[in-house]
C-alpha cells in the first residue's frame, strides 16, 4: 500500500495519487534528485523546528537548502504540503513503522506507541501540533495532514492490530480502526491538553489496556 506520498519507509517522498487533480497529472521535465528532495525536507523541518512555523515560508526553506523557490513550487503544491512531508519525512525516521518480524502485534505496538509518547515530549510533538494547527487554520480542517501523513501510517498500525486479532494473539473485540484510535487518540489527547504526563511506560500499559494481549 502506498502512502499519502511515496512509502514512508525511504525517507524521500515522491509524488503520488494527490488531492486534488492537479497533482495526479503527471509531471514531465527531470525527475526529483533525492539529494535536493531531501535537503529541501530537512530544511523544512529545521526550521520548524528551531523558529516558530509562520517564519517557515517558502522563501526561508530556499534561502536555508540551497534550492530554488521554484524547485520547491514545483515540487510541492502548497506550503502546507511542504510541511506536512517536511514532518513525515522526519518521522518515518524518528519513529519507523514496525517490522514484520519485531516480535508479536501487540509486542511490535507496544514499541511505537512507547517511542511516540517519548517523541511528543520533544520538537516533535511541538512541530506535529503546530503543523496540525497551520492546515486548520489555512484550510478549515485537518484532512491535508490526514491524507499526506496520517492515513498511511495509521493504516500500517491497524493492519498491525487485525493480524494480532487474527492470530488470537490480541484479545480485545471490535473494529482494529478502533482499537487504533483508542490508543493514539489517547496519547494525543493527552499531550495536547496537558491533562497528565506521558511517558513510555503509560503507553505500553495503554497498548495492555486496549489490546489485552495474551503473554
Amino acid at each position: 500500500m502506498q502512502s499519502g506520498w511515496d512509502r514512508e519507509e525511504s525517507g524521500v517522498t515522491t509524488a503520488r495519487d494527490g488531492d486534488d487533480e492537479a497533482e495526479t497529472a503527471p509531471k514531465r521535465g527531470r525527475p526529483r534528485s533525492v539529494e535536493t528532495t531531501r535537503a529541501i525536507l530537512e530544511s523544512a523541518y529545521q526550521l520548524m523546528a528551531s523558529t516558530d512555523l509562520a517564519a517557515t515560508t517558502i522563501d526561508a526553506v530556499a534561502r536555508h537548502s540551497g534550492v530554488s523557490k521554484m524547485t520547491i513550487y514545483k515540487w510541492w503544491p502548497s506550503r502546507e504540503a511542504l510541511l506536512i512531508d517536511a514532518f513525515l519525512h522526519h518521522a518515518a525516521q524518528m519513529l519507523p513503522l514496525p517490522a514484520p518480524a519485531s516480535g508479536t502485534p501487540a509486542a511490535r505496538l507496544r514499541r511505537h506507541a512507547a517511542a511516540y509518547a517519548e517523541a511528543l515530549q520533544g520538537e516533535f510533538g511541538k512541530v506535529q501540533l503546530a503543523v496540525i494547527s497551520e492546515c486548520i487554520t489555512r484550510t478549515g480542517s485537518a484532512e491535508l495532514f490526514y491524507a499526506r501523513y496520517l492515513q498511511f501510517r495509521r493504516s500500517a498500525l491497524v493492519e498491525i492490530i487485525a493480524a494480532g486479532q487474527a492470530d488470537g494473539s490480541i484479545t480485545a473485540e471490535g473494529q482494529s480502526e478502533d482499537l487504533y484510535d483508542a490508543i493514539y487518540g489517547s496519547l494525543f489527547y493527552r499531550y495536547v491538553f496537558g491533562i497528565a504526563p506521558i511517558t513510555p511506560a503509560y503507553a505500553r500499559n495503554l497498548v495492555d489496556l486496549v489490546l489485552r494481549p495474551k503473554g
